[in-house]
């Protein structure tokens, strides 16, 4: 019985102490009005799973789809993206993940920067690399601006940030909080934002921080501790939203009804299985389908999906049942398109007299 105790003991012991190694700073104002004092809360309070179910889903045997290891040369090769783009257009260019180069107007924004092999604090536990990434970390042109979505090791990968950081030192744009662990980083050009602030990059540029259904945290005690969000950029150009990590939700709409248009949504397309599990914080194909619907913009572009198995669908389940899913709604691939790592999307302006004779 002595040993047993001790052995628990121990066990909690050990819980703690890597807590305190993992977890991120919290944010510790209390001026946001979905923040209750001591956690954040998603859009009308829509919950998330708790410790039980992912118990439950750990011990449950994870019924996994089947998934590959790609090696570069396996794939496409994609020329490396230019230095910039025109003033009349915008490039987005899909590195993996939800890591994406977006170049619009003098930006040229990263999101959720990840290169590290696996998504995890550690790089011999957690889930692996299956492909590498579209862009060569060393290939990126000058980055003004990363665009942070949540905390997740999935979403900001620190090495990565830290190399940002030498490379470029471009102002990092977080949800309320994860610009203290930011800081404890090293990384102090910051800038927080909640849910609906506004933030002009640059002069033609502005980028607002919108609601998303998801959760955070770092460590095993810091659960929504810090905020999460999507973007939108609205500039000249065309208009952006990028979605980060979230469920579905009445707040797509809530979102179309803000803007005047959205010309490109990027929107999670994966780690959704089990659905009884992953609901909460995940969309399915199905429901980004509806998410577009909701959005209505010129085209979408799925994310989430084919570079780290985070939960039980397979590695190309997540393009499949898309496709199944546009077939059923009447939309075209054109309309909700995936991008192959490494592969851009080119949105141009088109040229008119009116533009001739102003």
């Amino acid at each position: 019985m002595i040993w047993i105790l001790a052995a628990v003991g121990f066990f909690v012991a050990a819980l703690f102490v890597a807590d305190q190694l993992l977890a991120a700073p919290k944010y510790v104002e209390n001026n946001s009005d979905h923040f209750d004092g001591k956690k954040f809360v998603n859009p009308d309070d829509a919950g998330t799973h708790h410790y039980g179910e992912v118990l439950k889903w750990w011990l449950g045997g994870n019924n996994k789809g089947p998934w590959k290891t790609y090696r570069k040369k396996d794939l496409p090769n994609f020329s490396p993206p230019p230095q910039s783009v025109n003033e009349r257009e915008y490039r987005i260019t899909f590195i993996n993940h939800a890591t994406f180069l977006i170049q619009i107007g003098n930006q040229n924004i990263l999101t959720d920067p990840v290169w590290s092999f696996r998504a995890s604090p550690y790089q011999w536990i957690g889930p692996k690399r299956k492909r590498p990434a579209g862009i060569d970390f060393d290939d990126l042109p000058h980055i003004d601006t990363v665009l942070v979505s949540h905390n997740h090791y999935d979403h900001l990968d620190i090495d990565a940030a830290k190399r940002l950081r030498n490379k470029c030192d471009p102002q990092f744009i977080v949800p309320l909080g994860v610009e203290r662990y930011l800081h404890s980083q090293g990384i102090d050009n910051t800038l927080r934002m909640d849910w609906w602030d506004k933030y002009g990059l640059g002069n033609e540029i502005k980028l607002t921080a919108v609601p998303a259904r998801h959760f955070s945290g770092r460590g095993l005690f810091d659960r929504n501790k810090t905020l999460w969000c999507g973007y939108v950029l609205e500039s000249p150009s065309g208009n952006i939203y990028f979605a980060g990590d979230t469920g579905y939700g009445d707040f797509f709409k809530e979102i179309r009804q803000q803007f005047n248009s959205i010309d490109t949504a990027i929107l999670p397309i994966g780690a959704y299985k089990p659905r009884w599990f992953m609901e909460a914080i995940h969309m399915s194909p199905e429901e980004a389908v509806m998410a577009h619907q909701d959005l209505n913009p010129t085209n979408s572009i799925g994310m989430h999906f084919g570079t780290f198995p985070m939960a039980d669908d397979g590695m190309h389940e997540p393009i499949n049942d898309l496709k199944k899913a546009l077939t059923q709604e009447n939309i075209s691939s054109k309309k909700f398109q995936t991008l192959q790592h490494g592969e851009s999307h080119h949105h141009k302006l088109e040229h008119s007299i009116m533009n001739d004779v102003a």
